[in-house]
């Protein structure tokens, strides 16, 4: 009788389906949607003050058709777009500085340290009063809320690379430009695009608040001018119209982040 070897015995692991794997996330996404909006539609059902989604749904269509929904939303978006990605490139190189030099990083970090402490939204009046009421301080806080949230996780991932992996490097003959870029840089792009993604959540946050006190125009200042007249589709057209840019453009970043690092090991 032949005897089996270990291998041939062994069964064999199924892979399993993994389109159907990855299909999964995105039904569940799509249900948690339709959940929503059912929950949202009950609550006016029973008589909270709220508008129905149809009612919201109408009153997007009409500041669709006149033209305000793409400007305040162009409006918007421009200004979180420059800030963002003001803030965010000067926090990576800032960020690298920090972890790889010492000096500079005793130098910086009380500064950013300090900052940090400090909303962006308190920020706002002095940026107002300095700057004047165009579009200067508003991207200028922006700019300032998203460079705060990614430069310490920058800062971070440098400073976290595995020092095996650089003394590895440097046995090998690498020199600091080689090791920074094909080491340090690398193991970096995780904490960098985590950092991104709550630049992003704080730049909409911070480009809200600055259209309610000072603009003219933009979906903040749509806002502004609801609350007036109690116009409550309109303020929800905006607030959903803010959470689905906010929600595409963190897509994006987390796209980004799995093409950039999917040699790492996920859970």
């Amino acid at each position: 009788m032949a005897v089996l070897s270990e291998r041939d015995a062994a069964p064999k692991a199924d892979p399993g389906p993994a389109p159907r794997r990855r299909s999964a996330p995105l039904v569940l996404n799509a249900a948690s949607i339709l959940l929503g909006i059912g929950v949202w539609w009950f609550l006016a059902a029973l008589g909270i003050k709220i508008p129905a989604p149809p009612e919201v749904a109408a009153r997007a269509v009409e500041m669709a058709a006149e033209g305000t929904l793409l400007d305040d939303t162009a409006a918007s978006l421009g200004r979180v777009l420059a800030g963002f990605a003001l803030g965010t490139a000067l926090a990576v190189v800032m960020g690298f500085l920090m972890g790889w030099y010492r000096p500079v990083r005793a130098l910086a970090e009380p500064w950013v340290q300090f900052f940090r402490t400090i909303p962006p939204l308190a920020i706002i009046p002095l940026a107002i009063v300095l700057m004047g009421i165009g579009e200067v301080p508003k991207i200028f806080v922006i700019f300032l809320a998203a460079f705060l949230a990614c430069v310490i996780s920058t800062l971070q991932g440098v400073v976290t690379v595995d020092p095996t992996l650089i003394n590895a490097a440097r046995v090998l003959g690498a020199g600091d430009a080689t090791i920074f870029g094909k080491v340090v840089v690398p193991a970096s792009a995780p904490f960098i695009l985590v950092g991104m993604r709550v630049g992003l959540g704080s730049a909409w946050a911070t480009v809200v608040a600055a259209e309610l006190i000072a603009a003219q125009g933009g979906l903040g200042f749509r806002m502004q001018n609801a609350q007036l007249y109690y116009d409550l589709p309109t303020i929800f057209v905006s607030l959903i119209t803010i959470g689905v840019l906010g929600l595409v453009m963190d897509r994006l970043l987390l796209l980004a982040e799995r093409k950039l690092t999917g040699w790492q090991e996920r859970q």
